[in-house]
Formats: structure tokens, C-alpha cells, sequence
């Protein structure tokens, strides 16, 4: 997968450090995988990711469009940490074949999202990962997940991507906050689109606008919504939009 970066946080105090910055219990990605994500204090999206365990580093599996960003929230945080954060000469291999290769790690996110293998080689094996990724809401960097992006809001507790018992991290107040509200009013969601309409067309009812369409599978689709709004037909141009599923 050439659209990844695969960093390495080694030194004796990685997993202290990593434990106060990201969103998920590092216990998950010592057992083997996680899916995590580190957020600014004011709880918004800085990259998603993987946290791969190993005996020596712990290796982060980033969308390489936000590798740099990553790279740099994390030194500095680092102040006087025994980290050290190099790129790693690591490549993933993702596919949903059976049975997996050996050493391949389980997507946590969800079963459908099949498995990562880390080693000298990359790609996928041609899985229709959109279809998938919209069939179970699963969103991706730089298409659902941007800068803007609420961890629940996407459905990140859905995904395992968010631990509500490890204690502080960035951005940990503002999570808990959402958790506790009765009812999240916006978020993620899968819709059935009747009609043409590209991704980021806006969504529509009585000509307010109440949310936008991201990825595409034929006719369904993920969108954000307003689900306060969300209740009856939408538009998205002149496609018709229907609620079927929400992401949280």
C-alpha cells in the first residue's frame, strides 16, 4: 500500500508516552493491533491509525497525506521521553483472503475489513475495499475523516478505536463529554441514494442543507448527517437520500 507510512516509536518509555497521547489502551495494541487515534485538545481529529506491538517499537500504520503531521504532533510531545520516532523500512499487505498469511494481524475495526500484514512487501490483494468500508461504515482519511472530525461522531467507538476506561490522553474531556450526552445529533451514517450524485454533494431537506456524501457503492453510501433532520427523503441534487443506517 503505497498511500501508507509505517513510523516506529521505540525507547524505554514508549508505551508510557503513547498511552497518554492516543485514544485507545495501549494493552490492545500490546496483544497485537489497534486502532487508535490522537486528537487535539479541543478533541478533533489530528490522524487516525494502527499501533502494531512488538518486542523492541511499536509500529504506527499512518495514511501517508497526514504521516508529516503525525510525525510532528508526536515529537513535540516528546520533551525529555526516551522515544525515539524514525520512519520505518516496513511495508502492509491488507486483503481479506482465507485463510490469512501468517503474521497477519486481524483488522480491529471490524471482520469484514479482513487483515494487515507488516513486512517487505506492500499491497492489497484487490478487495472491493469501498464497497466494504461503506457496507459497514468504516471511514477513511481524507474522504470521511478530515480535520473537523468528532471520534464519535465518526463511529470510532463502534470501530474499537476509542477506550473510555484507560485514563487521560489529548482530548480525552471533550470525548467523554459526547459519550455522555444522551444523543449524538450529528455523525456518520449508511444511505441508500436513488440518482446520480458524486461524493461531497451536499445533502438536502426543504433546501437546507443538513449534511454531505462521502464514498459511493453503487446505491448505497456513506454520508454525515444531521439526524435530527435525517427522519424522511433527503436530496443530494436531484438522487434521492434515505436514511438506513447510522454510524454511532
Amino acid at each position: 500500500m503505497t498511500d501508507r507510512t509505517i513510523l516506529s516509536v521505540a525507547g524505554s518509555d514508549r508505551r508510557e508516552f503513547l498511552q497518554g497521547l492516543v485514544s485507545n489502551d495501549m494493552a490492545r495494541a500490546d496483544a497485537g493491533i489497534a486502532y487508535a487515534a490522537i486528537l487535539t485538545p479541543q478533541g478533533k481529529l489530528i490522524a487516525d491509525f494502527f499501533l502494531i506491538g512488538r518486542e523492541d517499537d511499536y509500529l504506527i500504520d499512518v495514511a501517508t497525506p497526514v504521516a508529516a503531521t503525525l510525525f510532528q504532533r508526536l515529537s513535540m510531545y516528546k520533551l525529555r521521553a526516551d522515544v525515539t520516532i524514525t520512519e520505518a523500512p516496513v511495508q502492509v499487505f491488507r486483503g481479506t483472503g482465507e485463510p490469512p498469511p501468517d503474521g497477519a494481524l486481524a483488522d480491529p475495526r471490524h471482520p469484514a475489513m479482513g487483515w494487515r500484514l507488516y513486512g517487505e512487501e506492500g499491497g492489497d490483494d484487490g478487495s472491493e475495499w469501498a464497497a466494504l468500508r461503506v457496507a459497514h461504515i468504516v471511514p477513511e482519511t481524507g474522504i470521511e475523516l478530515g480535520p473537523e472530525t468528532y471520534l464519535l461522531e465518526a463511529g470510532f467507538e463502534r470501530l474499537a478505536g476509542v477506550d473510555f476506561r484507560k485514563g487521560c490522553y489529548v482530548g480525552q474531556e471533550v470525548t467523554a463529554r459526547m459519550k455522555h450526552k444522551t444523543e449524538l445529533r450529528k455523525g456518520l451514517a449508511r444511505v441508500r441514494v436513488e440518482g446520480a450524485a458524486d461524493p461531497e454533494t451536499p445533502i438536502t431537506v426543504d433546501g437546507k442543507t443538513i449534511g454531505t456524501l462521502h464514498t459511493r457503492a453503487g446505491d448505497d453510501a456513506i454520508a454525515y448527517l444531521r439526524f435530527d433532520r435525517a427522519d424522511g427523503e433527503m436530496l443530494a441534487g436531484a438522487a434521492r437520500v434515505t436514511l438506513l443506517e447510522k454510524a454511532v
